[in-house]
């Protein structure tokens, strides 16, 4: 008989990408039969719950680690696993610098003058990181999800006046220098510059560009939120300024979510002395592919033909569209262009509170297309499986092993360049060989799996 233990330790906090690992560490330990060290958030109780665990009474703020084992043996080892993880590091000596503790410290002194401060903690703690650095007048790159659009428009208002640029907040994505920060692809330097209400979005677009040949001087994120109405554009602005100044951008892209109608006219009627494409999302524009492939023609490059991975199948299927996204733009664009189904956005914030991104941890989402493939309406899946820095470092052995086999289709649009680390040729072979039907467009994958459900190309 099984045994556990569930502990709930008040007001202790660790980021969500090491809590993933260490529940990781405890698990691979031999006899341990599940591991979860997670906060306390309702989404994690609710998969604790479903791991068969009783549900602790615990608050987002508290740590919960529950084990259970074969024996007690086995258990001991695997609470002995988590507990090496919060052993203390040794103690700094009296000729070592000790790390500033804020922001603000950071940029004081002999750290002055840094180009940009990355902020990635909680959502509700993000802010005052945030403003200390605009109020330094230096560049932010906001990864945390969460803050609030109050907040937001604080944040990008105090910019106007100090000059910096705020990328965020939900900013999952930036190139600067030649440097990716937070989930970027290895493409290629070239002429073309990119402001990116939307962090897939300008990861659909670059890896393209990469695969036509072309490469990118900059990719400035703005967060996903910035060309709504309340926020009014405001770091758009000051990046599309930043990109026409610069000598290496010799052509614009502005990559966003549905825009506020009346932001995207203000947008467009910039005078930037730089020819601008916009790729926008929402009825009335084209899709990212197709907003791609303008941007190429307009700086003189052939459009290729993008790659398509695995055999498809002929005829139709019967059953509904399942779309299960780790990137929020690529699963709105699925649904604009494939038409009925069920979408869900796994990156959404309500889904990576007190979680890692689904980008880093596919557990969630393996889970639900399980459940998906398991489900006899179920007449299409859709995936994205986004490559590059800070995502997970093999993706397609996990999903390759639940679809083998599957009896709907299984269509994967494939984020990625020949460059990236996870190898884009490796894991689309991978995946095709599990019998998925992989595409490098999103696009194309949402239009085949229209196709595939007898809906009209």
């Amino acid at each position: 008989m099984s045994v556990e233990s569930t502990e709930v330790r008040a007001g202790s906090y660790a980021d969500s990408v090491t809590l993933m690992q260490v529940s990781q560490r405890a698990a691979s330990v031999e006899g341990v039969e599940a591991a979860m060290v997670a906060m306390a958030t309702p989404l994690n109780l609710d998969l604790l719950t479903r791991q068969g665990f009783a549900p602790p009474t615990a608050t987002p703020n508290d740590l919960v680690i529950a084990v259970r084992a074969v024996d007690d043996a086995a258990l001991r080892a695997g609470l002995e696993a988590v507990a090496a993880a919060w052993r203390p590091a040794p103690a700094a000596t009296a000729t070592q610098t000790q790390a500033p503790r804020t922001t603000a410290s950071a940029l004081r002194g002999e750290r002055q003058g840094r180009d940009i401060v990355l902020v990635s903690v909680p959502g509700p703690h993000a802010f005052t990181e945030a403003m200390d650095a605009v109020t330094a007048g230096t560049d932010v790159m906001i990864f945390s999800d969460n803050v609030s659009l109050e907040q937001e428009v604080t944040l990008k208002e105090a910019a106007e006046r100090t000059g910096a640029l705020v990328m965020g907040p939900d900013c999952g994505t930036a190139i600067m220098d030649g440097f990716g920060l937070g989930f970027a692809n290895a493409v290629r330097a070239g002429p073309v510059g990119i402001v990116a209400a939307s962090g897939t979005g300008a990861q659909q677009v670059t890896t393209l560009l990469d695969l036509a040949g072309v490469g990118v001087s900059a990719v400035l994120g703005v967060g996903g939120r910035d060309m709504s109405a309340q926020v009014g554009a405001r770091a758009t602005r000051i990046a599309l300024k930043r990109l026409a100044a610069d000598a290496a951008t010799e052509h614009i892209v502005v990559v966003s979510k549905p825009p506020s109608p009346a932001v995207e006219a203000e947008i467009r009627a910039l005078d930037l002395a730089k020819p601008v494409t916009f790729v926008l999302l929402g009825p009335g524009h084209a899709d990212l592919t197709a907003g791609t492939e303008e941007c190429l023609r307009r700086v003189g490059v052939k459009v290729p033909s993008w790659p398509i991975w695995g055999l498809a199948r002929a005829g139709t299927v019967s059953g509904e569209i399942r779309g299960l996204f780790a990137g929020g733009t690529l699963c709105a664009e699925a649904a604009l262009i494939a038409g009925p189904g069920r979408f869900v956005d796994f990156g959404d914030d309500a889904m990576t509170q007190g979680r890692a991104h689904p980008m880093i941890d596919p557990s969630l989402r393996l889970d639900a297309l399980r459940a998906e493939l398991a489900d006899p309406s179920c007449g299409v899946i859709l995936l994205d499986v986004v490559l590059g820095y800070a995502a997970h470092a093999d993706p397609a052995p996990d999903l390759a092993d639940v679809i083998e086999g599957a009896r709907p289709p299984v269509l994967v649009s494939l984020i990625g360049t020949p460059a990236d680390p996870q190898g884009l040729q490796e894991q689309a072979e991978m995946l095709a060989g599990a019998g998925a039907e992989v595409f490098a467009s999103n696009a194309q994958a949402a239009r085949r799996a229209r196709e595939l459900v007898g809906g009209a190309m």
